[in-house]
């Protein structure tokens, strides 16, 4: 198995274990208190990794230059813009619908990547892309849209706008994370990704925290009077993008965004074995649709 599917697999396995862990906190954080944890617990986790990595295998630390932290900061700015947008969508009877269209982020990448870095794929990857997050839509939409007419029109709903929105959002990060990590000299692409990840966060950490302490002051104590569940949170999420940024360092984005749609997959499986309920049949079509899309991918790859 090539390690950026191995590590884009993983990544959304932390992911999904992320968001289960992250239900913990609500109604203990505020949005925006909820996703400066993420960051600032993600930190010293992500220096562990570096640590870690160093200690095993050695390597030298790159020099930060100018147009990497540049990249970084657009794809640590992308991010915020792009969970904000998807937090917008979850309006009254939206979630569905905006995370549906979100999810159109490994096609819109696809997109910018041939528009703006000259990258395209074999037919048959272009197919995969598309059929991955067809199966995704169809998971999210199941029953709640009887015909092409009425997902037409939900795709003119507030909630699918800003769910296509946050997928552009999520694009632009991706591919401006990728640049970042090209952008290192070290020799080591693994520990590029990993330096680009702390560098990241810590960004992230400042953006998102000084927005929560000029908005939301009362919530900067709950940051830290959470900080068991919050430090979890945190873990894992460092754990997750440490995946997503290797597999953006070692293959197209467009790629590793629709192999990262067995994220749903694992959603499954964690409705379906943990919190015992029952699947439906769309779920599994839906599940074998996502399957088959990556399989296509990868044999276009």
């Amino acid at each position: 198995m090539p390690l950026w599917v191995a590590a884009t697999v993983l990544a959304a396995l932390f992911q999904t274990w992320r968001t289960a862990m992250q239900q913990k906190l609500r109604g203990q954080l505020s949005v925006n208190a909820a996703a400066v944890v993420r960051y600032l617990y993600g930190v010293p986790v992500g220096l562990l990794l570096i640590g870690i990595y160093w200690l095993i295998f050695g390597g030298t630390l790159s020099t930060l230059t100018p147009m990497f932290l540049l990249f970084i900061a657009l794809g640590g700015l992308g991010q915020i813009i792009g969970t904000n947008l998807l937090i917008m969508s979850f309006g009254p009877r939206g979630f569905a619908v905006g995370t549906a269209y979100a999810k159109t982020e490994a096609v819109q990448a696809a997109f910018l990547a041939l528009i703006l870095l000259g990258e395209n794929f074999s037919p048959l990857a272009w197919a995969g892309i598309a059929v991955s997050v067809g199966g995704t839509l169809y998971l999210s939409l199941a029953g709640r849209v009887g015909s092409l007419g009425e997902m037409l029109r939900a795709t003119a709903q507030p909630a699918a706008l800003c769910g296509l929105g946050a997928g552009f959002a999520f694009a632009l990060c991706a591919l401006a994370i990728r640049a970042a990590v090209h952008e290192l000299d070290g020799p080591d692409v693994l520990l590029r990704a990993l330096e680009s990840l702390v560098v990241m966060n810590i960004m992230q950490t400042i953006m998102q925290g000084a927005w929560l302490i000029w908005k939301e002051p009362a919530s900067v104590r709950a940051v830290f009077s959470t900080w068991r569940s919050s430090a979890q949170v945190g873990a894992l999420s460092a754990c997750g993008s440490a995946c997503w940024f290797t597999g953006f360092a070692l293959a197209p984005v467009a790629l590793v965004r629709a192999v990262g749609q067995v994220e749903i997959l694992f959603t499954l499986l964690f409705s379906r074995f943990f919190l015992k309920e029952k699947m439906k049949r769309t779920d599994v079509i839906g599940a074998l649709v996502v399957v088959a899309g990556v399989v296509l991918v990868l044999l276009g790859r």
